[in-house]
């Protein structure tokens, strides 16, 4: 594992973890920030999942919700956020009491299926703690790697998931923790095989009968569960993730129907301007990502 050195100025220190390869769980950098009032970064794409913590002060995240459409989020010490791949987003510090943040970049098989367990999704990327003292060790994780780069990888490895572990912890879904039922089961594993199967012409039946169960059993308790029907949770996913292809590559838009799980255009081109009230053309055209907002900047 190579190790670039912890880089330093006046406001921050970062370090960037070179050929640390683990395939179920990996760091990529981390670092700690106090920035300046109106410190802005983006509008850029990661490559990776990357965890803002908040320390002190205040600051704005724009990121776009399920619909493509902009939000804008003002959030503050105890808060944080997660940038998720993919996903054009822009964070700027509070003009007045700016804020100080540390952060770590990681991905992995492992990461999907944990942040399953938690509150934040794209569409919702907001991190806010249950446990306070999950949160706590959760921090002094991120900052054992910050100080720790230059270690042995097997110990890198071991914090990476006790971050892991609270992290997920600290920003589980009440309801799951509350009841560890099968309901809850069923409802996870809908939502891993949504993830892990959009791309092929899959049905709610098809889910159901990979879980041994009806149909209208899944969708009660899905609904009960996600306050959503399964169906709309698969076509807000597909078309999140068609939103996503429109907006940074220059595939057609049958090929892009294809990776969505729509062998039909004309039946993804419905579904999309269901969803986003507009065409695929016309939407594209309104959010293409120009290359130089794809550039990600330390």
């Amino acid at each position: 594992m190579n190790v670039v050195e912890g880089n330093r100025k006046e406001n921050v220190t970062f370090t960037i973890f070179e050929n640390f390869n683990s395939v179920d769980l990996t760091v990529y950098q981390c670092g700690r920030e106090k920035c300046q009032p109106g410190h802005l970064f983006g509008p850029a794409v990661r490559r990776h999942y990357l965890l803002h913590y908040i320390l002190k002060g205040k600051g704005f995240l724009i990121s776009p919700d399920a619909s493509g459409v902009n939000q804008t989020y003002s959030l503050q010490a105890g808060q944080g956020f997660l940038l998720y791949p993919d996903t054009l987003t822009t964070y700027y510090a509070d003009g007045e009491d700016p804020w100080e943040y540390i952060w770590l970049e990681f991905d992995g098989l492992k990461v999907t299926p944990a942040l399953e367990q938690t509150t934040m999704r794209p569409a919702y990327p907001i991190y806010e703690s249950i446990d306070n003292n999950q949160r706590d060790i959760m921090v002094n994780e991120m900052q054992f790697l910050l100080e720790h780069a230059k270690s042995s990888p097997y110990l890198i490895c071991g914090h990476l998931y006790l971050f892991l572990e609270a992290f997920i912890q600290s920003a589980r879904i009440p309801d799951l923790v509350e009841s560890n039922s099968l309901a809850d089961y069923y409802v996870r594993e809908t939502i891993a095989f949504i993830e892990n199967n959009y791309t092929r012409n899959i049905s709610i039946e098809d889910i159901a009968a990979s879980l041994g169960v009806s149909r209208s059993y899944l969708t009660k308790i899905f609904k009960r569960i996600m306050r959503q029907p399964p169906q709309k949770f698969l076509m807000a996913y597909r078309m999140s993730k068609a939103a996503a292809l429109l907006r940074t590559t220059d595939l057609k838009i049958s090929e892009i129907a294809l990776k969505v799980g729509y062998e039909n255009q004309m039946h993804f081109s419905r579904a999309f301007k269901q969803a986003y009230n507009t065409t695929p053309s016309t939407w594209r055209n309104q959010n293409r990502l120009h290359p130089v907002q794809m550039v990600v900047k330390m």
